[in-house]
């Protein structure tokens, strides 16, 4: 029987790099698309909207391969729309259908230990939500990874403008708007991402003991979180390849921002601190 595993978080905290190193891992299975979105979406009611986002990434695929001037598309590209295609069947049930959704995660699975679906945008989610999936299956573990909560912010503000920026940049002025817009209560979609503290307890409330582990982006990436979360599936212990982490646009932070944005997450680092049961290293040389 495989283990169903969910990475539910943090964004801005590796998990694209994660999914390389898992969906490269013999004894995984992951599909071609990383982030699912579906319970997130179908507790928003937005299933409509994911399907149109995702005939709109296929197109590009389409389009890209006529553009190439190849006949066809690569193995890779192949799979990519064969696996979005098959997603877009499930998404136009337009209806709470785990069953199909597990079909779709466990096709082609073979003997694999571990099947999966990470969307960091679970972290959201209800202990009502977390609670129902994790009866989804006999064997269901959850991961939540965290990044230095000052780092992870300052991340997702350089996204975020850089995303309301005509020319894609992310400004020092925008970025230090945002920031304040932030820090005063006026983004929320940023600042409900910092709340690891409300995540971690909605998680703790809902999933059984031993099925849930909190680790830490800067350990993972640096090998021996890595082996952690191996060892947490029970799948062979790999060492990390290169994969690019979504870094986003350099531009460093003022003194000031950083005094201001620490004070503002200090309930994170002391929520933090109580679920690993310590204060990570690299967090704490960055302070």
């Amino acid at each position: 029987m495989s283990v169903l595993f969910f990475c539910v978080g943090a964004a801005k905290a590796g998990t694209s790099w994660l999914y390389s190193q898992l969906a490269a891992h013999p004894e995984c299975h992951f599909r071609a698309i990383k982030e699912l979105h579906y319970f997130d979406a179908i507790d928003d009611d937005v299933l409509e909207r994911e399907l149109d986002k995702h005939q709109y990434q296929q197109s590009l695929i389409l389009k890209n391969v006529v553009a190439s001037g190849i006949k066809k598309p690569s193995d890779e590209q192949a799979r990519r729309l064969t696996d979005r295609a098959a997603w877009m069947d499930v998404l136009e049930g337009q209806s709470d259908d785990v069953s199909a959704y597990l079909a779709y995660l466990n096709k082609d699975a073979g003997d694999a230990k571990v099947i999966g679906d990470i969307t960091p945008a679970y972290a959201l989610l209800s202990e009502q939500r977390f609670s129902a999936m994790s009866k989804l299956a006999g064997d269901v573990r959850f991961l939540m990874l965290l990044r230095d909560p000052v780092e992870r912010l300052w991340s997702h503000v350089r996204m975020i403008a850089a995303r309301r920026d005509e020319a894609g940049v992310a400004t020092a002025d925008r970025c230090g708007r945002i920031l304040n817009r932030t820090l005063s209560g006026k983004e929320d979609q940023i600042a409900r991402r910092c709340d690891y503290a409300g995540t971690l307890e909605r998680l703790m409330n809902s999933i059984p003991g031993g099925k849930l582990m909190v680790d830490v982006f800067e350990e993972m990436v640096s090998g021996e979180g890595l082996k952690r979360i191996c060892a947490f599936l029970g799948i062979l212990p790999i060492e990390g390849f290169f994969a690019p982490v979504h870094a986003g646009q350099e531009l460093q932070m003022t003194k000031d921002q950083r005094r201001a944005a620490s004070r503002w997450l200090a309930p994170q680092y002391e929520a933090s601190a109580k679920a690993l049961g310590r204060m990570p290293e690299a967090w704490m040389r960055k302070g």
